[in-house]
């Protein structure tokens, strides 16, 4: 797996409300190298989480680029649009996003099973993925079963299931206490550094931020000049 370059230009995206037209990303331009390691940070309502969501091809602006490795996500449909999602991009989500239903195990073979990968291969695949994020012991509990922390693991596993080129975490960190927060943050930076992948972090923990080597402030939707 090799991480794959950001180029975003002149991104807008607004919704209707009650009250009328709602700017949130008002001409963004930024940009990552294959790679990198970028956190996004600003005030609720500054356009973060927009942002990513269009970068992982769940969001369509309204004009601008998004280019992820050369490709402009923003033009993205139907099936390409559904590969990008299924094989380039991991989220990792502030609130887990895993099934209550299935276990630790089976909420990481859901994303191999999406992709078609074979049920061997699956099984294996999460095995692994539990084992590198510590939680071996864990794969057959569901996640009422687990801790806050051990929950964002599974997710940060679920994310890394089919090699993503560009990890996307959004508030990783924000529902977590300070230890388990810290072991999150240490697992994200070391699948970076093991797999060269490209990470991008949306958070408001000017700790966790300061850890990235490329920053970006969103006012209003509108991109700051990135604090180094």
């Amino acid at each position: 797996m090799a991480g794959v370059a950001i180029d975003v230009r002149d991104l807008t995206h607004g919704y209707d409300t009650p009250r009328g037209p709602l700017r949130v990303l008002d001409g963004v331009t930024m940009s990552l190298p294959a790679g990198g390691y970028g956190a996004v940070t600003g005030t609720s309502g500054a356009g973060k989480t927009t942002l990513l969501a269009v970068l992982g091809g769940l969001e369509r602006p309204d004009s601008g680029q998004a280019l992820v490795g050369g490709q402009d996500v923003a033009r993205l449909t139907g099936d390409d649009l559904a590969a990008y999602r299924r094989t380039t991009v991991g989220f990792v989500f502030q609130h887990f996003g895993l099934l209550d239903t299935l276990t630790a195990a089976e909420n990481v073979e859901l994303a191999c099973t999406l992709a078609g990968v074979a049920p061997s291969r699956r099984r294996a695949r999460a095995a692994e993925l539990l084992d590198a994020v510590g939680l071996s012991a864990r794969a057959r509990h569901r996640p009422a079963a687990l801790s806050g922390g051990e929950r964002q693991r599974v997710a940060i596993a679920r994310a890394m299931a089919n090699s993503p080129a560009l990890l996307l975490a959004d508030e990783p960190t924000g529902n977590l206490d300070n230890e388990s927060a810290e072991r999150v943050v240490h697992l994200l930076e070391a699948l970076r550094a093991e797999h060269g992948c490209t990470l991008v972090v949306v958070t408001h923990a000017p700790a966790l931020a300061a850890r990235a080597h490329d920053r970006f402030w969103l006012e209003r939707g509108a991109l700051v000049e990135p604090a180094r």
